[in-house]
């Protein structure tokens, strides 16, 4: 690693953080800063889930207390969310870097347009659903497919997840937000694991973005909610349509 290298990962994966704080996106600048860096495009994605997992791990334990009443009710998630997780990590390890480099630009089209309609989306399957939340086959299957999705690449599954939940019958925003919080952290953990056991990770370059990140992801909920909410979210869409367009002429 040489100092533009260093300075050009640490700074993604602080912004990252700080997104991810405030509206989420992150992965949109940290998985390319380690492409732009020469990291493979398999290893980049385990790093980039290395590096982040830490802020899972914080926004479920920040939601504890809600999730205490829904324990019955999210082991069976949380089962699912493991083996997906697992599934999903393993599917990404199988896949060669010139494979997942032609998937990258569909990947970051897919998960650009899930963020940018997120709203809309989640509005639209609330007012829908009048279901009382529960594990039906149809929402443990639906949570399995966004738990692969999840350990395979990671940006949009929050958003995923959201819609997958309202279509099991969740109605509360904060209630949605904290089963989330904690079946993505599971999801990451053991993707995590996954990768580590595998080698996959770049160690030297996941190191730099562990502590950045994590600075980021403090400043970003301390700082950065002054931001307009709205001028982010154009931000992370506008920046997520930008890399789609490169990544798709790069693969010309």
């Amino acid at each position: 690693m040489i100092w533009w290298q260093i300075a050009l990962v640490g700074t993604a994966a602080f912004c990252a953080g700080a997104m991810n704080s405030v509206a989420g996106g992150g992965t949109f600048l940290s998985f390319p800063a380690l492409l732009a860096v020469g990291v493979p495009p398999v290893v980049a994605n385990a790093s980039n889930s290395v590096a982040l997992w830490p802020a899972s791990l914080s926004g479920a334990w920040a939601y504890r207390q809600e999730l205490a009443r829904y324990k019955r009710y999210l082991i069976p998630m949380g089962f699912v969310s493991l083996v997906g997780g697992v599934c999903g990590g393993l599917l990404l390890l199988a896949t060669s870097d010139a494979k997942f480099s032609v998937l990258i630009p569909w990947l970051l089209l897919f998960a650009t347009v899930l963020f940018a309609f997120s709203g809309r989306i989640s509005a639209l399957l609330r007012r829908g659903n009048k279901a009382k939340p529960g594990n039906s086959p149809g929402a443990l299957a639906g949570h399995a497919v966004v738990s692969v999705y999840g350990g395979f690449f990671g940006a949009g599954m929050g958003i995923l997840m959201l819609a997958s939940l309202a279509m099991a019958g969740h109605d509360d925003v904060h209630e949605i937000n904290a089963i989330k919080n904690l079946l993505s952290a599971v999801i990451y953990s053991v993707t995590v694991l996954t990768f580590v056991i595998a080698g996959a990770v770049d160690w030297p370059y996941t190191a730099v973005m562990l502590l950045t990140a994590t600075l980021g992801g403090y400043w970003g909920a301390s700082v950065a909610r002054r931001i307009p909410a709205v001028w982010l979210r154009r931000f992370i869409i506008a920046v997520g349509a930008l890399l789609t367009v490169f990544y798709f002429i790069k693969t010309l």
